[in-house]
């Protein structure tokens, strides 16, 4: 039996990024499937008691940024603690992810994060959505948005059920496991 995690998160979400590929990898190594679920934190978050960015306290802001140069430095990814287009507004590139291909979802969330974090494109922008949906096979990368909505609406409200409060959230059947930093558990519980 083929065992299925699945992966919530934002496109713009620098814990995110730093996972990806590791959790690519952990799941490609345990033989799980990945179910690419985005979700809309702007919905999550006053349900869950999370505060956006721009509402945390200054030293929650200031010892955000000394954790993701912590994780950077120690992954050795690439990432601007400060992008330029940071904040960009997810949801456009979270539908265009939810339309892709299933075998293309992994890799193009994997674009859309590294784009914000390491590029310094900015994902909100029509053009930068649809040079990284071509390189994914889609074509139309404003009918990829509008066919994905309601994929995202969905997999917000799954969110919500499964009580899924940041990013990322990888859920293995009734487990869930918040943050990259959480993926050596998800790893041994995948070997189960």
């Amino acid at each position: 039996m083929t065992k299925t995690v699945d992966y919530y998160f934002t496109p713009t979400s620098p814990w995110t990024y730093l996972g990806h590929e590791r959790f690519a990898q952990i799941a490609k190594r345990q033989g799980a499937a990945v179910a690419v679920k985005p979700v809309d934190y702007g919905v999550i978050f006053p349900q869950s008691g999370g505060q956006p960015l721009g509402k945390r306290a200054p030293q929650r802001l200031a010892y955000r940024l000394t954790e993701l140069a912590r994780w950077r430095d120690f992954l050795g990814i690439p990432l601007n603690l400060q992008p330029r287009f940071f904040p960009a507004d997810p949801i456009s590139a979270a539908c265009v992810i939810c339309a892709a291909p299933p075998g293309e979802q992994v890799a193009i969330a994997a674009d859309f994060l590294r784009a914000v974090w390491a590029e310094e494109r900015n994902i909100a922008d029509i053009a930068v959505l649809t040079a990284i949906a071509a390189r994914h096979g889609i074509a139309d990368a404003p009918a990829a948005i509008v066919r994905g909505k309601a994929i995202f609406e969905r997999n917000t409200q799954e969110s919500l059920t499964r009580q899924v409060f940041g990013a990322p959230t990888y859920a293995l059947r009734d487990e869930r496991f918040w943050g990259q930093d959480r993926l050596d558990f998800l790893d041994r519980a995948l070997a189960k």
